[in-house]
């Protein structure tokens, strides 16, 4: 669902490049790229419009160098062996009117370089940015009393200095992101980023927020130390538009080309997927996806022992908050262009 949405912009980006840049071999990176099914989607799409833009235009086809980022503790031994495969069916698929694809993998945080001055064409983020370097500081008093109480992230009941600190945490971080994206990419190089967002007025319920509700159940069976939850967030910011806009326009390197939004319920990857599952299944599945991503985080936190009890909870009231409150995944689609 969001990858379709997202597809004509990348396009549009790829198009741009290969008729103004025309490289003979397109360097792209694909940063936060994590293990799943979907890790060479970026990669595969890429090929197809460059399939496309050439037989339109008559010309040949670049070679393409795909760089895979995430941070170390990523499984890239596992990307690495499925490579032969994406190859063969790259080569059955396409035969001899594709040139060659290089893949490579680049663990380390993005917040920082990565790559060589003047190295990319394209840069493509998917759900990484709204993670941060780390978690803000200033959710202490000065008293070391904890600030955002009971809850794991932003939440409505949070205080002003708790969004404080998250913005600024975020501002800084996704500076650094774009001047080390300036670095790394060419003269009229894109990028193309989706992320989560916020609307901050009258924002929905955060899926996360339904972790913590869960885990403050826990808390009032005495399961978990109620410090142990006070001083626990999680370092995820989803940042409005204008916020986007205000770090993009301060730091400088970049023209806007898009910024566009889109909502979707929790749940509706899920379905298009597998149509016909029932309530009970589709709340299987989406706590299975929230675990994969949170429980690093949290087991550091809380201990491994917990983890079982806290997302069956989750699973069994997860959507019914959604129900009840019509919670969406607010998103963000960032189109930018590195000025020349």
């Amino acid at each position: 669902m969001v990858a379709s949405m997202v597809k004509p912009i990348v396009e549009e980006s790829i198009e741009e490049l290969y008729q103004t840049l025309f490289p003979e071999c397109l360097k792209i990176a694909d940063l936060g790229c994590s293990l799943g099914p979907n890790t060479l989607l970026v990669v595969s799409e890429i090929i197809e419009i460059l399939s496309t833009t050439s037989q339109k235009l008559n010309s040949p086809l670049p070679s393409l160098q795909a760089f895979l980022n995430d941070l170390p503790g990523n499984d890239f031994n596992t990307i690495f062996r499925s490579l032969q495969s994406f190859y063969r069916k790259l080569e059955t698929e396409k035969g001899n009117t594709f040139g060659n694809c290089f893949i490579a993998g680049v663990p380390g945080s993005f917040y920082g370089r990565l790559f060589p001055c003047n190295s990319l064409h394209f840069v493509h983020s998917s759900y990484a940015i709204m993670w941060l370097s780390e978690v803000p500081k200033g959710l202490v008093s000065q008293t070391g009393e904890a600030l955002n109480k009971g809850n794991i992230c932003i939440a409505k009941t949070s205080p002003p200095a708790v969004f404080k600190a998250y913005l600024d945490q975020f501002e800084r971080d996704f500076t650094l992101f774009l001047k080390s994206r300036a670095e790394e990419l060419v003269a009229g190089g894109c990028m193309v980023l989706t992320t989560m967002g916020s609307i901050k007025s009258d924002d929905p319920l955060s899926i996360w927020e339904v972790v913590g509700l869960k885990l403050n159940d826990m808390v009032l069976e005495g399961m978990i130390k109620e410090s142990k939850l006070d001083n626990f967030n999680l370092p995820y910011y989803a940042a409005t538009m204008e916020e986007v806009k205000k770090v993009i326009e301060a730091e400088g390197s970049f023209t806007l080309q898009k910024l566009e939004t889109f909502k979707v319920d929790w749940d509706t990857y899920i379905k298009k997927a597998n149509k016909g599952l029932d309530k009970q299944a589709r709340e299987a599945i989406l706590a299975s996806d929230i675990r994969a991503v949170g429980e690093p985080i949290l087991a550091n936190h809380f201990g491994e022992a917990s983890m079982e009890d806290l997302f069956r909870r989750f699973k069994e009231v997860v959507l019914d908050h959604m129900e009840k409150k019509k919670c969406v995944y607010f998103n963000l689609v960032i189109s930018l262009k590195k000025k020349g």
